[in-house]
């Protein structure tokens, strides 16, 4: 199955299989998009991707975060037939002033190559974290805050 414009997504707040389950048997969504950090990790993640497509919806898992959310969520997409579109955070709002792969050594596969993400090929999740980044990272701290985005009528959209 594979993405298209008009399809209704749903899922990045579900927490477990009988969640799901109101989904999938209401025929809510054509593309969910579980989050392994919700869910309970990879293993879960793909039980429920593999569940959806027996009902013939497809998988988009949610990803807003880091190297290794986005590492773990290309597993799962290498494993599960109904993986249609992988989301994640180069260059989005939140991101300012950094990008996803800042804190990783050198030689990680989580690069965008002809508009696909490839499955890393090294050991675990495929990547490494540089520590040393991340102990730089931490010093400096951050001052985000979700912007405040409204509707044409000026009501307050979601992000």
């Amino acid at each position: 199955m594979g993405y298209r414009e008009e399809d209704a997504l749903g899922g990045t707040r579900l927490r477990n299989r009988s969640e799901f389950k109101h989904l999938f048997e209401r025929r809510i969504a054509q593309v969910i998009n579980s989050d392994p950090a919700h869910v309970g990790g990879i293993s879960k993640t793909v039980r429920i991707g593999n569940w959806a497509e027996a009902y013939d919806v497809a998988l988009a898992p949610h990803c807003p975060v880091g190297p290794i959310a986005l590492a773990a969520c290309l597993r799962v997409d290498a494993v599960c037939h109904d993986a249609s579109i992988q989301e994640q955070s180069r260059g989005i709002h939140y991101n300012a002033g950094g990008e996803v792969t800042d804190n990783l050594l050198p030689g990680h596969d989580l690069i965008l190559r002809d508009g696909f993400l490839h499955i890393p090929t090294g050991p675990g999740l495929g990547i490494e974290v540089d520590e040393a980044a991340v102990k730089r990272a931490a010093q400096v701290g951050h001052r985000w805050r979700a912007p405040l985005w409204r509707h044409r009528v000026g009501s307050i959209a979601g992000w």
